[in-house]
């Protein structure tokens, strides 16, 4: 209840001035700071510690912040110092996060073979229904374990076309489980010789240099500081709700989305076409959570978030993951010179990742509804 005095759609509300997001700002610009300094304490070895994985995740965390309100609240920043910084700071975003990405995306994949194997007795795939890729991905970084695969193989289902099936895809599990390992291990060890490459780099030091400052002196306009936040804030509202009034939410709500196959394992490597609007809906969900951050003056570890909204995202969060992980999985079914067990594998393995693409946009689709009731 506390927070209805800020609503940004209420005339009557009390304002949030410039000064507001100065303060979230420079609060943000500190955490980076401070994530930098674990950062270079705990080292910078791949995989790395549970501290250097929490300090390069609070690297991202506070970047973003960053970015995300110069690109919502830009007309209260000095136009040459936001307009420079923020491609910057969405370069070093993406390099950092990268290593995670392919880590997580490993991870996930050899989970869900061994679900599709028949493998069971696996404590890591109870874990992974609840947990945090993050969470899943620290358990383990070896490779998929293909004990349980092999001895899977030859057993009977309630129909010979069933068992065939299963053994044609229990025989391909390992084999695909070896050959994403690879792939995914390689890009995964790439992303982090370039991630450390970028944070020894004169672009990165410029960047972290103006952070520091950030955290002393915030560039507004003259006028920023009398200006009220609650207009800019309310049309990036606006402008995620314009964006999920596009998306198919009445297929997203069917339990089977037949089209969303059809792009499938062809020679075509292009991202799956529907996921461009989602994946474009999550980056404005985020832009809209920064926004009330900045009204509400919270945003850092522990501070009070709207749950409605966290909900929401971490189902895009789950859509974006499912659409990457199909997308590996095609892109390895394309590899030459696969035996076909192996490739079966993978295209069940694709499929299996674009049912929870849906699942996920379902997800989404039931959060949002509840949303628009309780808010309208």
């Amino acid at each position: 209840m506390a927070q209805q005095h800020l609503d940004p759609t209420d005339p009557t509300a009390t304002p949030v001035t410039g000064e507001a997001l100065a303060g979230y700002l420079r609060a943000q610009a500190t955490e980076f700071l401070r994530a930098l300094r674990q950062h270079r304490e705990t080292g910078a070895a791949q995989g790395g510690t549970e501290d250097s994985v929490d300090a390069a995740r609070a690297l991202r965390r506070s970047v973003r912040r960053i970015s995300g309100s110069l690109h919502t609240f830009r007309p209260l920043l000095e136009t040459d110092w936001s307009e420079g910084l923020r491609p910057e700071l969405a370069w070093l975003s993406g390099t950092l996060s990268m290593e995670h990405a392919y880590e997580a995306r490993l991870e996930r994949l050899l989970l869900a073979l061994h679900r599709l194997s028949g493998a069971s007795g696996l404590p890591a795939q109870t874990a992974a229904a609840s947990a945090s890729p993050a969470t899943v991905v620290s358990g383990r970084t070896a490779g998929l374990d293909t004990a349980p695969l092999k001895a899977a193989h030859g057993t009977s289902g309630p129909a010979d076309t069933a068992a065939t099936d299963r053994g044609n895809l229990t025989v391909g599990a390992a084999k695909a489980g070896a050959l994403l390992e690879r792939q995914l291990t390689l890009a995964r060890t790439r992303a982090h010789s370039t991630a450390l490459q970028a944070l020894g780099s004169s672009r990165f030091h410029a960047v972290a240099d103006k952070i520091a400052v950030l955290a002393s002196e915030v560039p507004l306009t003259a006028a920023a500081p009398t200006t009220d936040l609650r207009p800019l804030a309310a049309a990036a509202e606006e402008r995620l709700t314009d964006a999920v009034a596009a998306l198919p939410l009445v297929t997203a709500g069917s339990p089977y989305n037949a089209e969303a196959l059809v792009h499938g394992l062809s020679p075509d490597p292009a991202p799956h076409p529907q996921d461009a609007p989602w994946h474009q809906v999550r980056l404005l969900l985020r832009l809209h959570r920064y926004a009330r951050e900045a009204l509400h003056g919270t945003g850092g570890p522990g501070g009070p978030v709207d749950v409605r909204l966290l909900t929401a995202g971490q189902a895009l969060d789950r859509h974006r993951d499912a659409s990457e992980a199909a997308a590996a999985a095609a892109a390895s079914a394309r590899t030459p010179r696969i035996a076909p067990a192996t490739a079966y594998a993978l295209g069940v393995l694709h499929a299996d990742q674009r049912h929870e693409v849906e699942a996920a946009r379902f997800a989404f689709q039931q959060c949002w509804q509840k949303q628009t009731v309780r808010t309208s």
